[in-house]
């Protein structure tokens, strides 16, 4: 099978091995902190409703806790990508977002956050993946970069698969010219895929 530029064949196997104990690890959102009185508080983007519910010292107030955590996300996010890479503006990814946008075709992005500004983003079909980094940067004059994969490889459980699961690894090397270091992500996936099809 010929393929398109900036494409690499997919490996689909049956049982997939690896460490992939990184699915249990778990942590807040962002912008949520245990603050020195051992609550759960926020800092940058919280409710303005907050603002009254501490005091100035940033407690909690006692009769405010239940009223704070219905404004405030405390949710417990599990880890779906464990993985290393030198790009720009990177400073680590726990988070990946799997979508199925039609029968045929998966989309997967990492989240980024206050300290990193690339993102790996995936289409996966039944025989290819054509991954990129996207750079939405806060320095550089352009917003927004793509840089495109030059080579690699990735492996997919292919049980897990049908059962709405990515298991994957993956090892990708991208094209740039602005640093002579190697750009390359590689690493471990495993997320539930969210169906958009069928909603």
């Amino acid at each position: 099978m010929k393929l398109i530029s900036e494409e690499v064949n997919l490996k689909w196997i049956d049982n997939l091995t690896g460490d992939f104990s990184f699915k249990d690890d778990w942590s807040y959102p962002d912008n949520i902190y245990r603050n020195e009185f051992g609550q759960l508080s926020c800092d940058g983007f919280c409710p303005p409703e907050t603002d009254n519910m501490k005091d100035e010292n940033g407690r909690i107030y006692e009769s405010a806790l239940c009223a704070f955590y219905e404004l405030v996300d405390t949710s417990h996010i599990y880890h779906s990508i464990q993985s290393d890479a030198w790009t720009y503006e990177w400073a680590g990814a726990n988070h990946i977002i799997a979508e199925r946008i039609n029968k045929d075709t998966v989309v997967c992005y990492t989240q980024n956050d206050a300290g990193t500004h690339s993102s790996l983003n995936l289409i996966i079909t039944d025989k290819t993946v054509k991954p990129t980094i996207v750079l939405n940067s806060i320095i550089a004059r352009s917003n927004e970069k793509i840089y495109r994969c030059k080579s690699g490889k990735m492996v997919i459980d292919k049980k897990l698969w049908k059962e709405g699961i990515l298991k994957a690894t993956f090892d990708f090397d991208f094209y740039h010219d602005e640093n002579p270091e190697k750009m390359y992500w590689r690493g471990n996936i495993y997320v539930e895929i969210i169906n958009e099809v069928a909603r």
